[in-house]
């Protein structure tokens, strides 16, 4: 009992972290959308907030890599927490929505940092056996963030304004980031960086050519990787980016019901994640991410060729159920087969490559559901999502690559240099 204690003390810190920071940042997403609203009055203006992420990443990951992995990850994501947090705090001050803009582009850079440093970190510390079991636990935290945020943002503009949610998330970014300083420092024993390993342009040249040569040598796992990310992340945002529209212009739901439907999406996230977290030593990393890709794949279905709130709240609740099983596999199968010692260049760089694609397929879908049926829109892009779905779930299942998704490789690249 007392060695499972320990074996778990600090994953479920770390989790009591993830699970604060998340919290907050549901709750700012929500605030920001009608602070912004309300300055403006212009829907365009909200939806440059989507735009600002993306671009923020195409800004910062062609280098941010290359500082990753030779900095120490616990001081990255101590400083980012408190940094983001300042930031946070400050925003209510401004009452130009260019400033906001701004400061909203630079905490997305500090977002964008953030993510890779925060995996490397997690594979460093979880141990191999553990990380499916953690991935599922994750799966559940941030699930629950997402059904808890909207419904505290939700008291907190009844009871107050969407400032106070702003500074809550604040708060919430400054207590992740104390939680951050008691994690373990598990680089304590490495030496990341020397004076004579400064960051150059002819360094970041090297480190891209170091991408570009382990996915040029490991062209399977670099499939699954994009294969998943491309539906899950490129093509389910192009269909959400229309989700409020859809929902009220097509099905023509009330605020109430489109409220309503985000919250089943949310149940069925932590009832998937919950049942996932229970039954997850049974169910193989390549079922998670095959199988629980398509199902998502169906739900979009189900929701692109809905016609009344019932049949939507089926589709998202299936999609969303199954989201948190086909999360915890690509996690698994990300920790385990991208060395740890590059694997902040590997998310940086292929965070860009997703980040433009986001915001390609962003525009052109905003453009053509402009002068197209806006369901047109939605049923062509999910059904290259279930094609492409159906694709990687083949893909996974081959049982020459059975291997690939065993847990046993965490040494595999370990020769590669930094």
């Amino acid at each position: 009992m007392n060695k499972t204690v320990n074996k778990w003390k600090y994953p479920l810190i770390l989790l009591l972290g993830i699970g604060v920071s998340n919290l907050g940042e549901w709750i700012y997403f929500i605030a920001f959308n009608l602070i912004v609203l309300d300055m403006t009055g212009s829907a365009l203006a909200v939806s440059v907030l989507y735009i600002i992420r993306p671009l923020a990443t195409l800004c910062t990951n062609f280098w941010a890599g290359s500082l990753i992995d030779r900095l120490n990850k616990k001081k990255i994501m101590v400083f980012l927490d408190l940094f983001r947090a300042s930031l946070i705090g400050v925003l209510p001050l401004f009452d130009s929505i260019l400033w906001i803009y701004l400061i909203i582009f630079i905490i997305s850079m500090g977002n964008s940092i953030f993510g890779p440093t925060s995996m490397t970190y997690i594979t460093k510390l979880i141990p191999i056996d553990h990380r499916k079991r953690f991935n599922s636990l994750h799966s559940l935290v941030s699930s629950s963030a997402f059904l808890i945020g909207p419904a505290i943002a939700g008291t907190l503009f009844l009871i107050g304004s969407p400032t106070i949610a702003i500074y809550i998330n604040a708060v919430a970014l400054f207590l992740s980031g104390l939680i951050t300083l008691i994690m373990p420092n598990v680089e304590k024993s490495e030496v990341l960086i020397t004076e004579d390993d400064k960051l150059t342009f002819k360094k970041i040249k090297l480190d891209w050519n170091t991408v570009t040569n382990f996915s040029s040598k490991n062209k399977y796992v670099i499939l699954i990787y994009f294969l998943f990310t491309f539906i899950t992340v490129v093509l389910a945002g192009g269909v959400d980016s229309l989700e409020a529209a859809f929902s009220k212009q097509v099905l023509e739901l009330t605020d109430s019901d489109y409220s309503f439907l985000v919250t089943i999406a949310g149940a069925g996230t932590i009832i998937g994640a919950l049942i996932n977290s229970m039954l997850i030593r049974s169910i193989s990393t390549s079922l998670l991410i095959g199988l629980g890709t398509v199902f998502v794949s169906i739900g979009y279905i189900i929701y692109a060729f809905s016609g009344t709130f019932t049949t939507a709240a089926t589709g998202f609740f299936i999609l969303s159920f199954f989201y948190s099983y086909a999360n915890t596999g690509y996690l698994t199968f990300y920790q385990n087969n991208i060395p740890v010692n590059i694997m902040g260049r590997i998310g940086s760089a292929f965070g860009l490559i997703q980040s433009i694609f986001i915001i390609i397929l962003t525009i052109i879908m905003g453009l053509v559901a402009e002068v197209n049926m806006i369901r047109n829109v939605v049923i062509t892009v999910v059904f290259i999502m279930l094609l492409t779905s159906v694709l990687l779930f083949i893909i996974s299942i081959l049982p020459a690559k059975k291997i690939v998704f065993q847990s046993n490789l965490d040494n595999k690249y370990e020769h590669i240099a930094d």
